[in-house]
């Protein structure tokens, strides 16, 4: 477990494949992918312990939900075991999400680990080895035909250290219909190319609390995050920016589950129309400054 401290945000790189586990766009999927330098390859470490067990959860750092064995996906042909996705830490006991890390030993590099799931029988598994355009990520029987581990199981931990502020949001690639500030605030999507979805909003104070009944609700088009932002601040009649830096005044974040981290929203939303529950933080708050911003650009 040492190369998992609480709260720390790591990748995780196939040792035979050299890609790293990568939440997909969608919100659903997991997959590998050569692009380091990207949110969606950051997973932020969550430890819990149940009875004498340590468990490591993997909470992406894109869109805030966590590494699972999917109860029903089935992997493409000629792969085995079960999809590995991303979901929600809706329940306090949920297998699902729970992972054991095993250090492995023999003629491989420090920091090789075996992600091992809560059932104790299957194992994350990197796919492609000789087809390579396999880039599925699967849950897979830990022990082989010849009672040894396949080395698709293996993988290198890599700690991201944290970033000094956290980064602006992407600015949005649409034409929005008209020049200045104005044009963000009333600017609609139109239907027949943006996904829209139901957002569900509710305000935090400084110590990180909020009333159970404030939720609120809009429909929104599109996917950026930019614009998302514009919105909050005209619904809820806030200043638009805050200090002499030009950052926004206020800070969104999503959490998977009851039992899930916040975790603040720094890409564009997934490729999906799901409604999504956002809680608004003011920009340099005690709350605020408690997240924690992967600097991927790290070497």
């Amino acid at each position: 477990m040492d190369q998992f401290p609480d709260g720390i945000h790591v990748r995780m790189r196939s040792l035979v494949r050299g890609l790293y586990l990568y939440a997909d766009e969608d919100g659903v999927g997991v997959s590998l992918s050569p692009r380091r330098a990207s949110v969606n390859a950051a997973w932020r470490v969550h430890l819990v312990q149940r009875g004498d067990f340590h468990y490591v959860l993997l909470c992406g750092a894109a869109y805030g939900r966590y590494l699972a064995l999917s109860p029903a996906m089935e992997p493409p042909p000629g792969l085995r075991g079960r999809r590995a996705v991303q979901r929600d830490y809706d329940e306090a006991d949920l297998h699902a999400v729970m992972w054991r890390a095993i250090g492995v030993v023999g003629d491989v590099d420090d920091g090789v680990v075996v992600l091992r799931h809560r059932g104790f029988t299957r194992s994350l598994r990197a796919n492609g080895r000789y087809r390579r355009w396999h880039t599925c990520v699967t849950v897979d029987d830990d022990i082989g035909n010849f009672g040894e581990r396949s080395t698709m199981m293996y993988w290198i931990v890599e700690e991201i250290p944290p970033r000094p502020a956290p980064p602006p949001p992407p600015t949005p690639t649409v034409n929005l219909g008209g020049p200045g500030l104005i044009s963000l605030f009333t600017w609609r999507a139109q239907p027949s190319v943006e996904p829209l979805r139901t957002i569900r909003y509710v305000r935090v104070n400084d110590q990180g609390q909020f009333n159970q009944q404030g939720w609120a609700t809009f429909q929104f088009y599109g996917r950026s995050l930019y614009l998302l932002i514009c919105r909050l601040l005209y619904i809820l009649d806030e200043p638009i920016f805050i200090g002499d830096e030009g950052n926004f005044s206020i800070t969104v974040c999503v959490q998977a589950g009851i039992y899930g981290r916040r975790t603040p929203l720094v890409i564009d939303l997934p490729r999906c129309e799901e409604p999504m529950d956002i809680f608004v933080l003011t920009t340099g708050s005690p709350v605020a400054l408690e997240l924690r911003h992967p600097n991927i650009d790290a070497q």
